[in-house]
């Protein structure tokens, strides 16, 4: 069902189904349920409250519980500019958001308030109810995207139109609320088709979690479907998951098809409110269809154009050369690379982005990362690609002893995450392909890697 922002999603069920299950959670062991009626008085009582405040820029330190659901749909009831932050980011990064985003007044875990308080802002301009998602980043580079209420809506109804759900189904929302991804579908989604949503209790309990909430529907990042199929979490009732927010190894949807559980694969960005295309779970898993309200054509280069009027970013906050960089008549330029089959499907065949997007939905920044592998090496020129989920390092040259090489670049990855860290050398065996300014076409290489 199409709704045209928050407060509609909450009236309107609460006036025709007001005693149907909207949200459940656990508290002290045992699971509670708000109905449709209860959510919408909690959040109207909310945002009166947030109202009487004059406050205009509220940071919501995002842990997925019941109250940070209120607080959200309230935050933006109330006119507020609102920022989705992540408990677990690091303290230098949440800094720097909160600056960034001019955030005035902040809910969430007291210890970070504590630390956060210092960088508040007295005063700041209104939000007009926008909603501001920093996409994922492991630098500063991240930037605060721009939503409405009214596009995250739409994305949520582009989803249930191609997946949709009933008012029988429960929902199990494991993933972040600050990322788009979980927002739209790990909970709009679930809303938006009347289904009943169960909030996860946390990463402690993601192993027991689908067997307390028992859903028959879930939302998830690969790594987080592959640590439940390894510790085979999955209940009996569970009918569909849709994976997303970054790629998916073959190996975790073959595992996951044996479940005999309906499994499809979505994409989006957080600059498209979310989701583009999905695979229905039929046939090929990549080969997605293109949500309704979208049109997606391919450039000349093979990068992803994006036309999603109802969905679409305002902008990122404050940056006005960045959003004119990649928002371009309306059309989103993506940098990622595919191809439409004779079906208009689209199937996705790598990134012409300087990020590589992990399977747990973290993005790699590969300049700053490029480079301090080079400067390891002595200024070699070097090129880092995604192979099977794996970062892995392409040196300029013919094929030589790596033993020197890993040694001189082990620091750099010892400083890195695990999942960040280089796993393979390989060789490119003439020059590294350039743009006319110099810059390495890692696209190309990776493109022409792969055979395409």
């Amino acid at each position: 069902m199409r709704f045209s922002g928050f407060s509609e999603l909450l009236s309107r069920p609460a006036g025709c189904t007001p005693d149907a299950p909207a949200l459940r959670y656990a508290q002290g062991g045992v699971i509670r349920t708000c109905t449709f009626s209860g959510l919408h008085a909690c959040v109207t009582a909310r945002a009166e409250q947030l109202r009487g405040e004059n406050k205009q820029a509220y940071g919501i330190l995002a842990d997925g519980s019941f109250d940070c659901v209120v607080e959200i749909f309230a935050s933006v009831l109330s006119g507020r500019r609102t920022v989705l932050l992540s408990e677990n980011a690091a303290d230098d990064v949440l800094i720097e958001q909160v600056r960034e985003a001019e955030v005035d007044s902040l809910w969430g875990d007291p210890e970070l308030l504590e630390l956060l308080k210092p960088v508040l802002r007295k005063t700041a301009e209104g939000g007009e109810g926008k909603l501001l998602f920093f996409t994922s980043g492991t630098t500063n580079r991240a930037k605060a995207v721009v939503l409405s209420d009214a596009s995250l809506m739409s994305s949520a109804y582009n989803g249930g139109t191609l997946l949709p759900l009933s008012p029988s189904d429960t929902l199990l929302c494991m993933l972040p609320l600050d990322h788009v991804f979980g927002f739209v579908c790990g909970l709009l989604w679930g809303l938006s088709c009347g289904a009943c949503v169960a909030l996860s209790r946390g990463a402690r309990y993601y192993h027991e979690d689908c067997v307390f909430f028992r859903p028959t529907a879930l939302s998830a990042v690969p790594a987080l479907l592959g640590f439940l199929l390894k510790y085979r979490a999955l209940n009996p009732e569970l009918r569909l998951i849709l994976i997303g927010a970054g790629g998916c190894p073959e190996s975790i949807l073959t595992v996951a098809k044996a479940t005999d559980v309906r499994v499809c694969f979505g994409y989006g960005l957080t600059e498209t409110s979310s989701g583009v295309a999905l695979s229905l779970g039929e046939g090929d898993p990549y080969a997605m269809t293109v949500c309704p309200d979208d049109t997606v054509t391919i450039a000349d280069d093979g990068e992803v154009l994006i036309k999603a009027p109802t969905c679409m970013m305002l902008g990122y906050w404050r940056r006005p050369a960045d959003t004119a960089e990649v928002l371009k008549d309306g059309v989103l330029h993506t940098g990622d690379l595919g191809v439409l089959d004779e079906a208009g499907r689209l199937r996705l065949t790598g990134r012409k982005k300087e990020m590589l997007v992990l399977s747990d939905g973290t993005k790699l920044y590969l300049p700053e990362y490029e480079q301090a592998l080079s400067d390891a090496l002595g200024g070699e020129a070097v090129c880092v690609l995604l192979v099977n989920d794996l970062p892995i390092l392409v040196l300029e040259g013919e094929m030589r002893d790596t033993t020197p090489i890993w040694a001189r670049i082990r620091p750099v990855l010892d400083a890195r995450a695990r999942n960040q860290q280089i796993r393979a050398i390989e060789f490119y065996e003439k020059p590294f392909p350039r743009t006319a300014s110099g810059k390495i076409m890692r696209w190309a290489i990776q493109r022409e890697r792969e055979g395409l």
